[in-house]
């Protein structure tokens, strides 16, 4: 087994009220990657759920903290002290109002992007270094900013359910080629697709 972890963190909200929002899009790929894996969720030693499986030798472990969007920074510190592992080598999969519907975007690093999930990573991290997997939640008309809570808070439309789930898809491909290929083939990859898809 390897001497250190990939993890992927997938952002969104526990409970069943949120279950099938746009917030939640980064728990709903981190749930596909773990049916193709075959492995069962369970609690964490803190405030997240985990899965674990070996890929290609490499011991990865998938996460969905339960802290709430805002907090989700404190469970991946828990995260990684159960599961050591290099800033490189923690993927976040997370929403995007600024992508139209349908598309990923992967990047090594950057800013949150005004997205409170990501921003909390990078407070508590101490870095803005890892690795993101941006799934797009914009629709035609973006809501106004004083909506944006209650948009990102709601349900996808049932017409568009299929190109959520081809994201879904999409995205949990992506993740299984960051674990075979790292961050620049994956972004190479998929940048490249997403851009073929949205056009």
């Amino acid at each position: 087994m390897a001497d250190e972890s990939i993890i992927v963190v997938g952002l969104g909200n526990p409970g069943f009220e949120y279950e099938d929002t746009r917030h939640n899009v980064g728990f709903m790929v981190v749930e596909e990657v773990s049916v193709r894996l075959g492995s069962m969720w369970k609690p964490g030693k803190g405030e997240y759920l985990f899965t674990t499986a070996i890929v290609d030798g490499k011991q990865v472990v998938l996460v969905k903290p339960l802290t709430y969007m805002n907090n989700s920074g404190s469970a991946v510190v828990e995260v990684l002290e159960r599961f050591p592992a290099r800033i490189e080598n923690v993927l976040v999969v997370v929403d995007d109002l600024a992508l139209e519907l349908g598309t990923i975007r992967i990047r090594a690093k950057g800013s949150d992007g005004g997205h409170n999930g990501l921003r909390s990573l990078i407070y508590y991290l101490n870095s803005n270094e890892f690795p993101r997997i941006r799934c797009g939640i914009q629709q035609k008309e973006k809501p106004p900013k004083r909506d944006v809570a209650d948009f990102v808070l709601s349900p996808f439309e049932s017409d568009r359910r299929d190109e959520v789930e081809m994201m879904i898809r999409n995205a949990a491909d992506a993740v299984e080629e960051f674990f075979r290929s790292g961050i620049e083939r994956t972004m190479n990859l998929y940048n490249t697709r997403s851009r073929d898809i949205s056009e």
